[in-house]
């Protein structure tokens, strides 16, 4: 399909690539990660033609069409009808049956056609995006950052959609559980090279992991192996009788190929500092409720109390008043009625978009960091910059010259100067790298005190939170439980019923007829229906089952051996055994080549049985 051929591309005096070679095969669906800065836009933009490499060739095959999802949302019609058509090429301008088709698809109906495309909510407005690029009928989408800006909804029906996409696809997103939901490899931009691999994430780190610690070993070996060689040189090349061999080994020494030092990432690291309190209650909300007007009430009569070690999530849609409520609980807003009280002993850091703007123009990092602790040393002052990736003179930088990015860290730098026992965070990933993000759930997990966070991240509020406040429908209601108990209980099914009810105004063509909903069927049948077709999809998915389960446990077992194996070459190196060397060398290659294989075989095996559950889901749906 697509082939990168040695390229390179620099930026100034940064080098961001150094003869990068890719090749993309039919059905690929690859996840791209890296540090921020490490070029995965600039590569994207290379394949786009937006950007031209330095050095190096990239090759299309003709009538290969690639489409991006743009990240910022701009729509210049007055209608959805007419913003989707702007997609159409000139030949195809007047099929806007095309066009309305694939917006059918996406869950519009035929009244949406003529409203303005800014009336729609952030979802939609992505699936308007989505539209205008299906339109073009793309081969490969290259979407970078898509799920930025989109609640929990969006982003659950963004990865099926994408799941269900016939097609290659390269994504770039910070959020690793939609990530590994959609590709089948990850390629990482790792000291300006490219590493790919089948498989997630979790595989693609791991397998770094591995060869990084493998290098260093060989490279402890080939150090150690040149110190000889350099002191046997320096001993013997001034006498007549050894000269001869020493010059031997000065060729033995240039003919070597040397390893270089692995050029190890920055890592956001840090621990929140916990204050010591008595109390077991930190928080407590009573009856709280806010609006702007009495006629737009966000949430009404919320109360919960918040103990110490607990983390309560905040989620729900876009616009619903998540932000708001937490600002509410931080008297950062006034409360319409209720109120929020705090133990005495109660200190409390509140992260979000609205106390990043708080952030002096003219101070530097670390003057930043003095504003969250007047207190601490100048040395404890540059660890905490160091940790948010500020060392050396870049943490004397003016906030003025910040990302967005940077600015959050300088914002968390500023509350881990703190002393606190409460924690508000609203959407702290954003602008976080995977590693980043990493580095931050494992500080609230290790964290003594209480959290309350924003977040649409589910992988995050899988792991940090034990109960919920859900902004669904009118207002917020308590949950008594985490995000797994919540999606088993409750889910989204209020957006779920939206979309369905939305594609069935335009089954058959007749919308008078098709928003009529069925009545429902009897209970007692549905439930007997249900029972029979899980046992049908038991029957018919048991082979399948059997069968990745056999792969899987096969794939483990090979790797186990390679890892062993990669042991047994660093000793056999170590010993200078070249021909054992070059056999086991082989070895691990063919073995590495099986699990490639077999991963292969996985991947298509794993993909039907999703296809015949998702199929069986839909049934046993319907039945609800």
């Amino acid at each position: 399909m697509i082939q990168l051929t040695n390229i390179s591309k620099n930026f100034s005096s940064q080098e961001l690539f150094n003869k990068l070679s890719f090749k993309l095969n039919s059905g690929n669906r690859i996840g791209l990660v890296g540090r921020n800065g490490s070029g995965k836009s600039t590569l994207f933009k290379i394949i786009l033609g937006e950007e031209t490499p330095d050095d190096g060739d990239v090759i299309i095959p003709k009538n290969y069409k690639i489409g991006t999802l743009k990240q910022h949302l701009t729509f210049s019609e007055p209608t959805l009808r007419e913003e989707a058509a702007l997609a159409l090429t000139d030949e195809m301008k007047y099929d806007t049956y095309r066009v309305e088709k694939i917006l059918f698809g996406l869950g519009f109906v035929l009244e949406d056609l003529e409203k303005d495309p800014l009336s729609f909510s952030g979802g939609f407005q992505i699936r308007i995006n989505l539209a205008k690029l299906l339109v073009t009928e793309p081969n490969l989408l290259l979407l970078d950052e898509p799920t930025n800006y989109l609640d929990i909804v969006s982003l659950r029906w963004l990865k099926a959609f994408l799941r269900a996409f016939d097609g290659e696809l390269i994504l770039i997103t910070h959020d690793r559980n939609f990530m590994d939901a959609v590709t089948t490899h990850t390629m990482g931009l790792v000291r300006k090279k490219l590493e790919l691999i089948a498989g997630d994430t979790h595989k693609f780190y791991a397998q770094l992991s591995a060869n990084d610690e493998l290098h260093a070993k060989q490279k402890v070996a080939q150090d150690k192996k040149v110190k000889e060689l350099e002191e046997f040189i320096a001993r013997n090349k001034a006498r007549a009788s050894t000269a001869s061999l020493a010059q031997s080994k000065v060729k033995q020494l240039e003919k070597m190929d040397r390893l270089d030092d692995l050029g190890l990432d920055n890592t956001l690291s840090f621990d929140f500092n916990f204050k010591d309190t008595p109390a077991k209650v930190l928080l407590d909300v009573k009856d709280l409720s806010f609006g702007y007007t009495p006629e737009n009430i966000l949430f009404k009569d919320i109360s919960f109390t918040l103990q110490k070690g607990e983390c309560l999530g905040i989620i729900g849609k876009n616009g619903k008043g998540k932000s708001t409520l937490l600002n509410t609980i931080a008297k950062e807003l006034k409360a319409l009625s209720g109120e929020a009280q705090y133990h005495s002993s109660t200190s409390f850091a509140h992260f979000g978009q609205t106390n990043i703007a708080h952030l002096s123009d003219k101070n530097t990092v670390m003057d930043e960091i003095y504003v969250g602790n007047a207190k601490l040393s100048e040395a404890q002052v540059r660890s905490i910059c160091g940790g948010m990736m500020f060392s050396g003179d870049s943490a004397k930088k003016k906030i003025s010259l910040l990302s967005g990015g940077e600015k959050s860290r300088v914002m968390l730098g500023q509350i881990i100067a703190r002393n606190v026992n409460l924690l508000f965070l609203d959407e702290p990933t954003n602008h976080l790298d995977m590693d980043s993000i990493e580095a931050l759930t494992k500080a609230i997990q290790n964290f003594e005190g209480s959290v309350i966070i924003v977040t649409h991240s589910e992988e995050l509020l899988r792991r940090v939170c034990d109960r919920l406040i859900i902004f669904a429908k009118e207002g917020a209601e308590y949950f008594d439980g985490g995000y797994d108990a919540f999606l088993s209980k409750i889910g989204w099914e209020d957006q779920g019923e939206s979309d369905k009810a939305r594609e069935r105004d335009h089954l058959g063509g007749d919308t008078e007829a098709s928003v009529k909903i069925a009545p429902k069927s009897n209970t007692k049948e549905n439930k007997k229906l249900k029972a029979e077709l899980v046992r049908e999809r038991n029957k018919t998915t048991s082979s399948l089952k059997k069968k990745v389960e056999k792969l899987e446990n096969k794939i483990m077992e090979l790797e186990d051996l390679v890892a062993s194996q990669h042991k047994e070459l660093i000793e056999v190196s170590n010993a200078g055994d070249s021909s054992a060397l070059m056999e086991l060398s082989k070895l691990v290659a063919a073995n590495e080549k099986e699990v490639e294989t077999l991963f292969e075989s996985l991947e298509t095996s794993q993909t039907e049985l999703d296809e015949i559950n998702d199929a069986y889901d839909i049934k046993i749906e319907e039945l609800s």
